[in-house]
């Protein structure tokens, strides 16, 4: 594990979607705000997950998953009706997952209970997606849980059919801090009205429109890029073996915040993410075990 450097164990809070990517080879345990809380702990943060799985096997299995890591579980429901998620994933021959995501799914139905409205409140992070919002009662819980939150962090995550614009405009709008990939910077640069600008200047625009403390945007190969008060950085992109692409934006995320505690500043904590998420990007799944010497040898 690494060693974080506050004085304190920051926590982070990620709310959403746990499940089963389900890969040709097999399964792996996933969900975007998931692999968020499984790498930050990795990186020596206090990671809660807030979600919920079916009363099933697979739910079993994955919260022994998230046992076994380090994960707390405690927020987790158990639902008696619904399923534990799963997603059927194939990937194309340059190693690019796409998903069908099966529904409905025990977390689209998360009920926001007072153990969790107090610890969001508690929290120094918390961490959430737009797929969540795909059903109404786990988008309802969302919408509450961002009004206790003390820094809210987007995480974009676009997945076709399950957004809007509307939707994604309330969400930008509770942020405090974005993160996205440069085709959804694109997507939302379209929908509000800076399509035909450079990719920095479609940040600034979304920035100043939301009033955002930070956008961070990924761009695979190509490197990172950071918009912040203290104004704007790039990092290129790192040449690895490609294995898959599956949940390296997550342990980007994690990766980012992870020094963002620590007190260093955008260029450092960018530079750090770009090599946490190439290093997933080696591995198959989102949740390999991270090898500090090779992610700083990344850097």
């Amino acid at each position: 594990m690494f060693k974080n450097s506050t004085m304190k164990k920051s926590q982070i809070v990620c709310f959403g979607e746990v499940l089963w990517d389900v890969l040709p080879t097999g399964k792996i345990a996933g969900g975007a705000p998931m692999n968020v809380a499984f790498h930050a702990r990795q990186l020596g943060l206090s990671a809660k997950m807030i979600s919920r799985v079916g009363a099933d096997e697979l739910g079993r299995e994955l919260l022994h998953f998230f046992n076994m890591k380090g994960v707390e579980t405690t927020l987790v429901q158990i639902d008696a009706k619904q399923p534990t998620g799963v997603v059927l994933v194939e990937l194309d021959v340059a190693g690019t997952p796409s998903y069908d995501i099966v529904q409905p799914s025990a977390w689209d139905f998360i009920e926001a209970t007072p153990e969790i409205l107090d610890t969001v409140h508690e929290s120094d992070v918390f961490v959430f997606g737009s797929l969540a919002c795909r059903a109404a009662q786990t988008r309802e819980t969302l919408l509450t849980l961002l009004e206790n939150a003390n820094l809210r962090v987007f995480d974009v995550n676009l997945r076709q059919p399950f957004f809007e614009k509307k939707l994604l405009e309330n969400l930008l709008a509770k942020a405090d801090i974005v993160k996205m990939n440069d085709h959804e910077l694109f997507i939302l640069a379209g929908w509000f009205g800076a399509e035909n600008e450079t990719p920095e200047a479609q940040m600034r625009a979304l920035q100043s429109l939301f009033d955002l403390d930070m956008l961070v945007v990924t761009r695979g190969g190509n490197g990172a890029a950071c918009l912040s008060e203290s104004g704007y950085c790039e990092t290129p992109g790192k040449k690895v073996v490609l294995c898959d692409t599956i949940g390296s934006g997550d342990a980007f995320l994690a990766g980012f915040l992870s020094r963002m505690l620590a007190g260093e500043n955008a260029a450092n904590c960018l530079r750090f993410a770009n090599a946490v998420g190439a290093f997933v990007a080696t591995k198959a799944g989102g949740t390999p075990l991270l090898e500090e010497q090779e992610i700083l040898a990344l850097q």
